[in-house]
């Protein structure tokens, strides 16, 4: 086994019908822009109920119908915000765990600290978190995953990973192994994927390599190091 080998995001999704949801963060290959990539998919009616939207720049799930939101608790959240020069990206209400706690002068992993997996037995499904922090014309991330210790959600497990940026180079961590009943949680390291020069090319292999059933959306940002400009891509399956 090659601990250091790459595959494409086409590689580390395809014929995987339920990996959840999943955040990557890289460098471009050309070294220019930090990525980062934010999925969602779902199983029950409830799930598939959601867009994204992004308002002043927050990038926030929604019901797609209103009507016919069951429980908003663990679906309806903002995913991606800014706080000063980091950019915080997860799968759940801990977006604001970690917006606050940096506010109160807290760093990402204390700020989690606070935090579990999510209360749905049997999946307990994992909080992943990411953020990126901008410094001197490049950037350095890190990501978190908090799961389940046991089959009861006894006890929370925390797992930290910290990384400086590499052209080319991401890491991609998701909720689950692959579809089940209970789903297995990710085990493991954050994945390490490559990561194209074009944002198109990367939206359309994520998105084109999501299951067709399951898939729901995805928002990927470049941002330029060198300008601070970002360029972002949004692909809801409910239109």
């Amino acid at each position: 086994m090659n601990i250091y080998e790459v595959k494409s995001m086409h590689d580390r999704l395809d014929g995987n019908t339920y990996p959840g949801r999943g955040i990557v963060i890289g460098k471009s290959a050309d070294g220019k822009h930090a990525v980062t990539a934010y999925f969602i998919m779902g199983r029950s009616a409830n799930s598939r109920n959601r867009i994204f939207a992004e308002r002043d720049g927050v990038v926030y799930t929604e019901p797609f119908d209103a009507s016919k939101v069951e429980d908003p608790r663990l679906i309806i959240y903002a995913a991606i915000r800014r706080f000063g020069s980091s950019l915080i990206v997860t799968n759940g209400d801990q977006t604001d765990t970690i917006y606050k706690g940096l506010i109160a002068g807290m760093s990402f992993d204390r700020s989690l600290a606070q935090r579990c997996f999510e209360p749905d037995p049997p999946n307990f499904t994992p909080r992943i978190s990411g953020m990126l922090t901008f410094e001197n014309g490049d950037f350095s991330y890190k990501m978190s995953i908090l799961k389940s210790g046991d089959e009861k959600g006894s006890f929370c497990n925390r797992f930290s990973f910290h990384y400086g940026s590499q052209a080319g180079l991401g890491h991609f961590i998701h909720t689950y192994v692959c579809d089940g009943n209970p789903i297995p949680t990710f085990q493991g390291e954050p994945e390490r994927v490559s990561i194209p020069d074009s944002i198109d090319d990367f939206t359309r292999e994520i998105w084109e390599s999501l299951d067709e059933n399951n898939k729901i959306s995805l928002y990927v940002r470049y941002t330029d190091l060198a300008t601070g400009a970002e360029e972002n891509r949004m692909v809801n399956r409910n239109k």
